[in-house]
Formats: structure tokens, sequence, C-alpha cells
């Protein structure tokens, strides 16, 4: 087979904490080698040219949302596998809530099969313009199981059943508020030996809050969300790992006292790891005064002092990893007023760009620290191997191009929908290949 030869590339990997140039032969989809300078060169090898571009291991997304079953017109499966490999993802976890849910091994079954359908015809993803490659595979569907049944909160799937169908682990769509159930999920996980990732929301106390509570809310007359409706949920979730032991996996960490309690958790050395979405680490409430739909999430965007404090949590590692939480509605559920959109935007193809442009070329993050809670950090939330740039490994790996410039618009993406704050942008940094 051919290879090829990357010539003179920025390698990032995050295993070994390493940022240094290089080049680097990939052949039968493996690494051969990592050298400054390869001058023993096989026959039959494309040598490109990689000066200015970034080459990582792949991204890994812990948890996105799928259209498909049930909302096709939002997304399907092939838009979403496409959008996640043009913005550098090898590995994405799509949650349960679809419809009908993931809450049955029939319905893990189902999409599996539509996986394997869609790399058995060989559909793959082919980057504009495409290097002179063989085109990459599609990125790896994790498919995580509904903790209750219909995602409602109120009874147990059956949870044995759904591991032994292959899903890379358990959450709900919403907050589960009976730490009764919370309790006994915890009990039954212990033996499974899987994933269990909470979102954790008291629903009480946020009421009909729909951007953070403060002074923001106060001057753009929208309804608050207290800090606390985080912050006591994490809290009991807290107290129920330490009495059980259970791992389990925070999602959407929003305010700098839920950091707080997370890192005191983990002072104590109790099983928990952690994480928030990279657009919690680029806006903050006073974004909201555009009134822009896109940018009513769940959680809401925190204040400014929220903001610093998943930053730096995130480069010190009290908080894993950055989620993509990936949330695709049509223009028509979307476009309406600020409090009744649904909640949630889209994020496989401009998170790592924007994520890059904010915080790395700022000097705000090293390139490895991004690429640490891109990457490496969400595979071992996940209970999986991280990938390596090494000779012999496996070549899951994403080449960026940090200067190349580009304009959001609905033709220049790949997902079915553009509900983002970020439409009709100009763009810094776009993702030229991936392999998986």
């Amino acid at each position: 087979m051919t290879s090829i030869l990357l010539q003179q590339v920025r390698v990032i990997d995050p295993v070994s904490g390493t940022d240094k140039i290089a080049d680097v032969l990939l052949s039968s989809g493996y690494i051969q080698v990592v050298a400054s300078n390869i001058s023993d060169i096989p026959s039959n090898t494309h040598i490109q040219d990689c000066r200015g571009l970034v080459l990582g291991t792949g991204l890994v997304d812990l948890y996105s949302h799928s259209g498909e079953p049930g909302f096709e017109e939002r997304e399907t499966l092939s838009s979403l596998l496409q959008a996640a490999a043009a913005g550098g993802f090898t590995r994405i976890s799509i949650l349960p809530d679809t419809s009908p849910p993931i809450d049955h091994p029939a319905v893990v079954a189902q999409l599996l099969q539509k996986t394997r359908r869609q790399e058995d015809t060989g559909k793959r993803f082919s980057p504009s313009p495409p290097l002179p490659l063989s085109p990459s595979s599609l990125p790896h569907l994790n498919i995580w199981g509904a903790i209750t049944l219909e995602v409602a909160g109120k009874q147990m799937t059956e949870l044995a059943e759904l591991a032994a169908a292959g899903v890379i682990g358990f959450t709900d769509r919403q907050p589960l508020e009976n730490l009764v159930l919370v309790r006994r999920v915890l009990e039954y996980l212990q033996l499974l030996a899987k994933p269990i990732a909470l979102w954790c929301c008291d629903r009480q106390l946020m009421g009909n809050g729909v951007m953070r509570e403060g002074v923001d809310s106060i001057r753009f007359g929208l309804p608050g969300n207290p800090a606390a409706s985080e912050t006591s949920a994490i809290a009991a979730l807290i107290e129920l790992v330490a009495a059980m032991g259970t791992p389990v996996h925070i999602m959407r960490v929003s305010t700098a006292r839920s950091v707080e309690l997370i890192a005191a958790a983990k002072a104590q050395n109790l099983p928990i790891t952690a994480s928030t979405t990279w657009m919690h680490l680029l806006l903050d409430t006073q974004a909201v005064k555009s009134y822009n739909p896109s940018l009513r999430l769940e959680p809401p965007l925190g204040t400014p002092a929220d903001l610093q404090a998943l930053r730096q949590a995130v480069r010190t590692g009290i908080i894993d990893a950055i989620a993509i939480d990936h949330t695709p509605y049509t223009y028509e559920e979307k476009t309406v007023a600020f409090a009744e959109a649904p909640p949630g935007a889209i994020g496989f193809e401009l998170a790592l760009p924007l994520l890059w442009q904010f915080l790395v070329e700022t000097g705000e993050f090293t390139a490895v620290e991004l690429w640490q809670a891109l990457s490496s950090r969400p595979a071992e939330c996940l209970k999986q191997t991280p990938s390596a740039i090494a000779p012999e490994q496996k070549a899951e790996l994403t080449l960026f191009d940090p200067k190349q410039s580009w304009k959001v618009e609905r033709k220049s993406l790949h997902t079915l929908s553009d509900n983002t704050p970020w439409l009709g942008q100009q763009l810094q940094g776009k993702v030229v290949q991936i392999w998986c």
C-alpha cells in the first residue's frame, strides 16, 4: 500500500505531552516512524509538505445528540459522522434521547447496523480541498444507553442487557432528581464496570430560568437560573459517590462553585471525572445581550467569573474534558424568541477552530493542554485507551491548518443544521484530514 510522509508537521501528542516539529511516516493504517527528519523514504510514498500544519491525535467527543432515529430533519447518522469528521473527531458518543430512545438492546442493534452499513458501502469523509491521499474512514460511533425507560427519570432500564448490546456507558438526557433512584443505579453499575454520566441540575430550583441568574439576567429581562440549581445537585451526587464508591462522570459543569466542589471531591480521591462544554469556555452571560436563540443552552452560559474558573479547571485537570454536546435543531425550531427556543447548538465543525483561536493563539492554553482536554482525557473518561503519536501505534490522527480562513455558512457545514451564534462569521482554522 502507498505510504504517506508528512514532512515538518507540528506534532502534538497529548499522551506524552510533546509539541514538536517532526516528519511522520504512515503506512497500512499505522504510524511507522516519527523523527525530526526522515531520509530513508520507502518507494511508492506520497510526500506532503506540512509546514504550518498541526498533527494531533484524533479528537474524542464525550456526548452529543443525533437526530436519527426520529428527528432526521435535524441530523442523520450520516451527516453527524460527516460533521464530526470535518471537525477532526475520530470518536463520537451519542446520547440516548432519540425517538425511540436508546433504552432497549434492539435500538442499539439498529444504530450499530446502520453505522456498519455506511462503512460497508464505502462512505468516507473527503475534505475540501482534499489531499491526494486515500480518503479517511468515518469516526467511530459510541452509543450511550439510557438509565431510565423513555429517559423519563422514573424506572430503570435493563442495564445489563444494554451493556451486553454494546453501549459505551449509561446516561439520561435529563437530570435524575430522584436520589433514591440514583443510589440504586450506582449500586447496579458497580458490577457492570461501564461509565455513568450524570447531568446535575435541580429542576425545581431552576424554575423557568433560561440564563444564569445575576446582574445580566436582570439587565436583559430574562428569567434567571440560579447557580445553586447546579451546585446543590452536584453536592448531593458527591455525597452518594462517597458512600457508594461507584465512579461517576459529571456532565456540563458550568459554574465556579461547581469547580470548587469537584476539586474538593478529587482531593478526597473520590472516583469522579467531569466535563464542561466548549461554548462555556468561550462565551459568558454578556453574550446573551444579542438574544441569539442559539445562545439558549442547558446549562446556561455562566458569568465572566464562571468562565475564568472553568478555563483554569480545564487547564489544571480538575475538569477532565471538553465536551461538544452537539445539539442540532431545524431553522423553524430555533428561530423563535430566546426564552422559547429549545436549548442547544451545533459544535463539531466549530469547536477546534474557535478553541484554538481564542485559547491557544492567545497563549492562555498550550496546544498540548487543549489537545489533552479534547482527545486523551475524554477517552479516559470513557474508559478507552487514548491514541498516541508513536511508532507502531494505529493512525488515529487529525491534521489541522490553524491559518486556513473560512466562513460559517449553510453550504460550508456538513451538519444539516446551522443553529450556532457564529453563523455568517469568518473563522480561522480548519481540519484538513483525519485518519481513523
